[in-house]
């Protein structure tokens, strides 16, 4: 393990994943160059050595992922993604390990099926380790917990990786494999992303196969992908995955490996929904961006922010109707075994919030109803919106913790994940990339957003960024 004061990664030279990104690592295989058991034998490794640091996994399969890695080697002929090691989240299920979506109301009950979207990543080739970190349900912007050790950031092991994805998070950026699951219901791919200095791109609702979690929403806001190093591992993630599953309402993907050759307008803003000012950091690291795509030949103009007030109102409520779901109805529509009163104070906050304002309710969807067409009209004349991913870096753990009073952690949340929602809501892909860091070397991410369909402008532009601006990783 190499550490700086407060800094831990697990990178090297030594050993089979050495600082290959999976595409690197995919090509390695299919030249004969390694194995996929020295691949998921490493990546174990690692995870010895930052794990007690990170505290970034919930359960292992490590006899299940060697014997797959031997089934790669012993079949040959790699293609796709087979052989290389990744993490899943704790909120899809995956058959022989328990699914407890982060939370200690959860009975540890082994699954006996695995879900249609972890069928899916499985399809691209990768080995599944085990299983990552998340905060309750992930109905917060921080993998951390009342009465649980949370998972630490790589870059500064006293700060919040983000959420909800963090426990996948610090695993890519602390180099223990090049990609892992993650899914995205208000930012939860790309706050955590931004927090750990990586790639992480939210598809179109709809991209991947259906979350089951979210099938029965009144509005599907969840999107699953994954997180990390490179733009290229982020692009061959989803055109692998499309092989398996291809929505026919949406675009087709395909294998996209170059910047796009059209100049694009780009729409820029960083004020919060709230009013309140954004982290200078934050606001320095677009400024930076819409510089770099200036200099790429890109047309960049200052908007106002394209959501109103009313919105983050609107889609608190709905977040608090999710967890009054969990909080009153969690026997019948989670685990019959579920025990409500181990639940987060941050749930009951929420749900409690939701039951108060429960007559407004029926208003407050059907504004959000109406959002996905206002949305799209942000792109009448533009391409590409550009935003900070948050409203500031990565805090130190316990500026949101889930035990403050509720109305102090609702502040915090909205003023922190402030740019991330409106996509969820809308059904539009959005990413977001490490460009900037603090004066402490806290990373910053910055934040593009596309029309409904159009991640391809997306992975296009952010594939030019990286090449004129290679991304800094732990090592």
């Amino acid at each position: 393990m190499t550490t700086k004061p407060s800094q831990v990664h697990a990178f090297n030279h030594a050993d089979a994943l050495g600082h290959h990104d999976a595409v690197a690592l995919a090509a390695q295989l299919q030249r004969g160059e390694t194995s996929a058991t020295a691949l998921v034998q490493a990546a174990y490794h690692r995870l010895e050595q930052v794990n007690p640091a990170l505290h970034a996994t919930v359960c292992l399969q490590e006899e299940a992922a060697l014997a797959q890695a031997k089934y790669y080697d012993e079949l040959g002929n790699f293609r796709a993604f087979q052989g290389i090691p990744a993490f899943l989240k704790d909120n899809l299920d995956l058959q022989g390990l328990p699914t407890q979506h982060g939370s200690a109301a959860m009975p540890a009950t082994t699954k006996k099926h695995t879900s249609a979207v972890a069928q899916q990543i499985i399809d691209t080739g990768v080995v599944l380790l085990g299983k990552t970190k998340l905060p309750e349900f992930g109905l917060t912007a921080t993998t951390e917990y009342s009465k649980a050790e949370p998972a630490h950031n790589p870059w500064n092991t006293g700060h919040s990786t983000g959420g909800s994805s963090g426990g996948s998070a610090a695993l890519v950026a602390a180099g223990v494999v090049p990609i892992a699951h993650a899914n995205d219901g208000g930012g939860s791919i790309r706050i955590p992303a931004a927090c750990c200095g990586l790639v992480g791109l939210k598809p179109s609702r709809g991209r991947l196969a259906m979350n089951e979690m979210a099938k029965n929403l009144p509005i599907n806001i969840v999107s699953d992908g994954i997180v990390s190093r490179s733009v290229r591992d982020t692009a061959a993630f989803f055109a692998l995955a499309e092989e398996h599953y291809k929505n026919p309402t949406l675009p087709p993907l395909g294998h996209i490996t170059a910047p796009g050759r059209k100049r694009l307008k780009i729409g820029m803003f960083t004020q919060k929904i709230s009013g309140k000012e954004t982290d200078t950091a934050c606001v320095v690291a677009v400024h930076k961006a819409a510089a770099l795509c200036e200099e790429l030949g890109h047309e960049v103009q200052e908007i106002q922010i394209p959501i109103n007030a009313q919105f983050a109102d609107d889609f608190l409520l709905y977040w608090g109707m999710l967890a009054a779901s969990i909080s009153h109805l969690g026997k019948l529509a989670v685990d019959r075994h579920m025990d409500t009163s181990k639940l987060e104070p941050l749930t009951h906050g929420l749900a409690r919030h939701f039951t108060r304002n429960l007559l407004t309710f029926p208003f407050a969807l059907r504004r959000l109803y109406q959002f996905e067409a206002q949305y799209a009209t942000a792109f009448a004349d533009l391409d590409v919106l550009l935003s900070p991913t948050l409203g500031q870096p990565a805090p130190p753990l316990g500026y949101l913790a889930l035990d403050l009073p509720f109305d102090e952690a609702r502040e915090r949340l909205i003023n922190f994940a402030s740019f991330t929602a409106a996509q969820n809501v809308a059904g539009a892909p959005a990413i977001s990339l490490p460009m900037h860091h603090t004066v402490e070397g806290i990373p910053v991410g910055v934040h593009f957003a596309a029309a409904m369909g159009h991640e391809f402008r997306l992975i296009e532009l952010a594939l030019e960024i990286e090449q004129a601006q290679p991304f800094k990783m732990l090592a």
